[in-house]
């Protein structure tokens, strides 16, 4: 088996027991702290995800400025002389 087929086999396995270990919270009477898991990981999902972002925001040059479209238009008689037809 590859290195993808062993770590795929171990998610597999893994998410098997958590949905195990959250069932038997869920009726054994601990539905509180089985909630309380749940939301708990989700928040720290989801903070993780926007630190992430704040930190990229954070650490990321800023873009270089546009240079003037000045440079770039054409002078106004240029602009309106119609173009030559060479063949």
């Amino acid at each position: 088996m590859s290195k993808d087929q062993v770590l795929g086999a171990v998610i597999l396995i893994g998410s098997i027991a958590i949905l195990g270990v959250y069932a038997f919270l869920l009726y054994a009477g601990y539905a509180l702290l089985a909630y309380g898991i749940v939301i708990t990981v989700a928040v720290v999902a989801v903070m993780g995800i926007v630190a992430w972002i704040g930190w990229t925001m954070a650490t990321t040059p800023p873009p270089a400025p546009i240079e003037s479209l000045d440079e770039f238009e054409k002078p106004a008689d240029e602009a309106s002389a119609e173009p030559e037809n060479k063949v």
